[in-house]
């Protein structure tokens, strides 16, 4: 009997199936420009099991936004990379004995909360078979939109800017942190950037902001009355559908 235990373990342990690790690099684009990485804080990745949503592997993308001219000048053709071994990404290592399905989960910008998108999707990862060269790309949309002036929840006393130009500032860069200017690879005039402008929740007015130096805008208006200004400023790029938003509430004050 001892025998044939021994034969049998033997003839069945060929069968036995062991863990093998399996590395997926995860990237994180910005929709119409390039990889979001260490110079913005990263995106940060989550692999989790479809089925139980255990965490297999969890971290931020590092390193750099990757090559301007090969991302947004060279023409894409099949099999050629977009990224090198300097463009931000995130390996996960995961070690699986089977075919598994899992889900790939995105925060981004981690750093810009008011500017965050969270995306996902889902893929089958087979044992030992890597996902390497430009990985997984998720596409992250938007503008990342910081608004400078007015400050949040400032008082401003009316006397001292009654019948001035009321300035409204906002930052606005690309995803990834690449810069808005005057016809550059990201061109400020081919962007409508506006205000819009409420008093204590009844709309008043849309404020156009143009770009005054590299990712700046400003634009202005009269204001003469008291009361609770709430300003929701947005940006739009028509040809790539690229959208941003920031709000700011200030009070006016007599």
């Amino acid at each position: 009997m001892k025998t044939l235990f021994i034969l049998i373990t033997f003839l069945f342990s060929g069968l036995t199936l062991h863990a093998a690790e399996t590395k997926i690099m995860i990237r994180a684009k910005a929709r119409d420009a390039k990889f979001i990485g260490s110079s913005l804080g990263g995106a940060h990745i989550i692999v989790r099991n479809k089925i139980n949503r255990e965490i297999l592997a969890e971290g931020n993308t590092t390193g750099s936004t990757g090559n301007t001219d090969l991302i947004m000048k060279t023409p894409k053709t099949r099999g050629n990379l977009i990224t090198d071994n300097q463009t931000a990404g995130f390996l996960a290592k995961i070690d699986i004995d089977e075919p598994l399905l899992v889900t790939i989960e995105l925060i981004s910008p981690l750093n810009q909360r008011q500017a965050q998108i969270a995306i996902s999707t889902e893929l089958w990862l087979i044992p030992g078979k890597h996902i390497l060269g430009d990985g997984i790309i998720l596409e992250v949309p938007g503008f990342i939109i910081d608004i400078l002036k007015p400050r949040t929840h400032q008082y401003i006393a009316l006397n001292t800017i009654k019948d001035k130009p009321f300035s409204f500032q906002a930052n606005i860069v690309m995803m990834c942190g690449c810069v808005i200017e005057k016809n550059g690879v990201w061109n400020s005039e081919e962007m409508e950037v506006r205000g819009i402008l409420k008093k204590d929740g009844t709309y008043v007015k849309d404020i156009k902001l143009s770009l005054v130096s590299t990712n700046l805008f400003e634009g202005n208006t009269i204001i003469s009355t008291a009361g609770n200004y709430e300003l929701t400023l947005y940006a739009y790029h028509e040809k790539s559908g690229n959208t941003g938003v920031a709000k700011m509430n200030y009070v006016i004050f007599e």
